[in-house]
């Protein structure tokens, strides 16, 4: 039976090239995985400023109003519009990644990666309409 050689203090070791903290800004597909990734923090802001919000109307017409005054500082506003931006990257990049992660045949035939991800963008208008048309009045 052979022995495996014990590890000593001289072991050599592998070369490892040093990596930047900003690799990630090299390339545009990189950027867009870590800017997908930050885009999670933006996506859980918006869920919890509509959890509130509906908190805050079950509590009655005052405490609505008082929300709704809350929401009008500066710094809210700010945010919205970041978590705005993100939650639509985010539903871009996740509609964009469809095809690769569902494959869809038909009658044996591999369905065309843009018929995938144009079903879910117009799936997406569809619900975007009615839900505008609902809150507008319809």
């Amino acid at each position: 039976m052979k022995e495996t050689p014990a590890h000593t203090p001289y072991h050599p070791r592998w070369y490892r090239s040093r990596v930047s903290t900003y690799w990630w800004l090299g390339k545009w597909a990189h950027l867009k995985f870590i800017l997908r990734e930050i885009s999670s923090v933006f996506v859980a802001f918006f869920v919890v400023l509509l959890l509130l919000q509906i908190w805050a109307l079950e509590r009655g017409p005052r405490a609505y109003a008082e929300f709704q005054r809350w929401l009008e500082s500066p710094l809210l506003v700010a945010l919205s519009l970041i978590s705005f931006f993100f939650v639509v990257f985010h539903a871009i990049t996740w509609f964009s990644l469809a095809p690769r992660a569902m494959v869809v045949r038909l009658r044996g035939t591999r369905l065309p990666d843009a018929v995938i991800a144009g079903s879910n963008y117009l799936a997406w208008l569809i619900v975007s309409v009615i839900i505008g048309w609902a809150l507008l009045g319809g």
